[in-house]
């Protein structure tokens, strides 16, 4: 199925979760923020959250520099 991650498309799985997602991106374990849909989603249903095809997911992440 295809999913919309940050205005770029991606093909994920059947039954993939927001964690899931995270983890095929590189960004398991890693802080980010994300929105399913307009729907903020907090880290702690990350895993039951499932993707459905259509899906628009906003992912923020923090990024260190100077």
């Amino acid at each position: 199925m295809q999913v919309h991650v940050n205005g770029a498309a991606h093909d994920v799985p059947d039954g993939t979760s927001v964690s899931d997602l995270l983890a095929t991106l590189g960004l398991g374990g890693k802080p980010c923020a994300v929105e399913v849909n307009t729907a903020v989603i907090p880290k702690a249903d990350h895993a039951s959250c499932t993707l459905h095809g259509g899906d628009t997911i906003e992912l923020v992440t923090l990024v260190g520099g100077g």
